[in-house]
């Protein structure tokens, strides 16, 4: 099957005979597997020809086009006029000579990852992965590899589980800017990686939806990814129709795999309970029912690679993996590699820090479930997307909670005040499994810890030594009955 056609009625074979229609109904019946409620932490990459200029953000296939912006100048200064060296004059400078799938994928472990999702293609049209619908891709040109299935082996190898992502909807109208000036985009000629660059106003016309559904058809058929992780713009009214079927299908041939799928959504794209509620570069203000997930960035500035990152502290992204887990979701933190492959050692290093903590205190986050509440401390959390630069500083006050075969787990956010942490959600009057609490540890601590139980809190207090610990995780135990 390598054209749109022959895709198409092989997907709809496929959602005929499987256990899932294509209807909201039937996608009703989807149960998010407990692989993902177990995970908690993934890896998310974008890497591709973006990283080349490594200048403003990876929108910059947009925004050179866009006059007057400071990519656009950049643009011109650095490597010329965009009507004689367009984004396509970029891909060879895309070399992935230092790529290597298996350090990669021991980096994530290292970091304590347990799924992993690169960006398959962005909004720039260009596919990092092997394709007979897309010539602008890895394999011919650029790292001239299949980037995406070299990273599937080594992710697999690894015992962590791979998923893709998605961008291809937002590529209706994502060049458009350089349909206003002498540019290549309005020269003609590459509009296989240009793309239609229609004003963004306009819905995409049905040869372009049913070429999308083909393309997200073909990349689970080539790779079996066990998330497929999709951008904002597929919730636009156009792309509703379209989207029942292709859930359809990814969960019939995820059924055939007998591998638990998660299909990962944004705004209303997708009906509630038929897929993953993402929630891009925020959080939630509070425990949520179902499962759901956020993706953020190490850095503040950009998702792809760029000089002068704005970088998170890895206290700032362990706070922030804690306060996700305690509302039921899953935390997928992002890297940009350069152009050559290399992942940018404060990136590494970044990583290797929160595995180093999770290597101490993972029981508190993998496997975990919520608790009765989620949390306590004065400082709030800001609702939805893009609200991450609004949260707060945590204070000792602030603490996160999560439970596992009958332990209670306690996250001080913000360490302990004077070695001491005052749990007040565990007065009496809210016991631990209905008894009494009977022992604290400090995970990474061999000893059990003095603690007080009276009617407003349990008060503990941290061994000598450890009293300014990072974001110490109390283990409470209940008294045996």
């Amino acid at each position: 099957m390598t054209t749109v056609p022959e895709i198409l009625s092989a997907l709809d074979q496929t959602v005929g005979a499987g256990p899932f229609g294509a209807s909201w109904e039937s996608l009703a019946g989807y149960r998010v597997p407990d692989w993902y409620r177990d995970a908690k932490f993934g890896i998310f990459i974008h890497w591709g020809p973006y990283s080349v200029p490594a200048f403003g953000s990876e929108w910059y296939s947009r925004n050179m086009y866009v006059q007057g912006s400071p990519e656009y100048e950049h643009h011109r200064e650095v490597f010329g006029p965009q009507d004689k060296v367009g984004y396509k004059d970029l891909i060879p400078k895309l070399t992935g000579e230092n790529f290597d799938a298996d350090s990669w994928a021991a980096l994530f472990r290292e970091a304590g990852a347990q799924y992993v999702v690169p960006v398959a293609e962005h909004h720039d049209g260009f596919a990092m992965y092997d394709t007979a619908l897309n010539p602008w891709n890895a394999v011919a040109m650029g790292p001239q590899r299949d980037v995406i299935g070299e990273l599937a082996t080594a992710v697999r190898a690894q015992s962590m589980v791979f998923g893709v992502s998605t961008h291809r909807a937002e590529h209706w109208w994502f060049m458009n800017g350089g349909m206003a000036f002498d540019s290549d985009v309005r020269a003609g000629g590459h509009a296989d990686l240009y793309g239609p660059a229609q004003p963004q106003e306009l819905p995409p016309t049905p040869q372009y939806l049913e070429d999308w559904l083909a393309r997200t058809a073909e990349l689970v058929d080539r790779y079996q990814p066990q998330m497929l992780y999709f951008d904002w713009w597929i919730h636009q009214p156009a792309f509703k129709p379209y989207l029942p079927r292709l859930a359809a299908y990814y969960y019939n041939k995820a059924a055939s795999w007998q591998r638990g799928p998660v299909l990962a959504y944004k705004h209303d794209a997708f009906a509630p309970g038929t897929a993953v509620y993402d929630v891009e570069r925020g959080a939630s203000a509070e425990l949520r029912p179902d499962p759901w997930q956020s993706d953020t960035a190490v850095s503040r500035t950009s998702w792809g690679h760029v000089d002068g990152h704005d970088y998170k502290s890895g206290t700032d992204l362990l706070a922030f993996l804690l306060d996700v887990v305690s509302k039921n979701g899953c935390l997928l933190l992002n890297i940009g590699p350069k152009a050559d492959g290399s992942i940018p050692e404060h990136e590494a290093g970044l990583l290797r820090e929160i595995g180093a903590w999770l290597a101490v205190n993972g029981e508190a986050v993998y496997a975990s479930r919520p608790w009765l509440v989620y949390g306590e401390g004065p400082s709030r959390v800001e609702e939805g997307q893009f609200t991450e630069n609004d949260q707060p500083a945590y204070g000792p006050a602030d603490l996160r909670f999560t439970t596992r075969d009958k332990h209670l787990y306690v996250t001080a956010l913000g360490g302990a005040d004077d070695g001491r942490i005052h749990v007040r959600s565990l007065g009496r009057e809210l016991t631990l499994y209905n008894r009494e609490v009977g022992s604290v540890h400090l995970l990474g601590h061999p000893d059990p810890l003095e603690f007080e139980h009276g009617p407003q809190e349990l008060m503990v207090r941290l061994p000598e030594g450890r009293a300014d610990a990072p974001m110490p995780v109390l283990r409470v135990t209940p008294a045996a009955p």
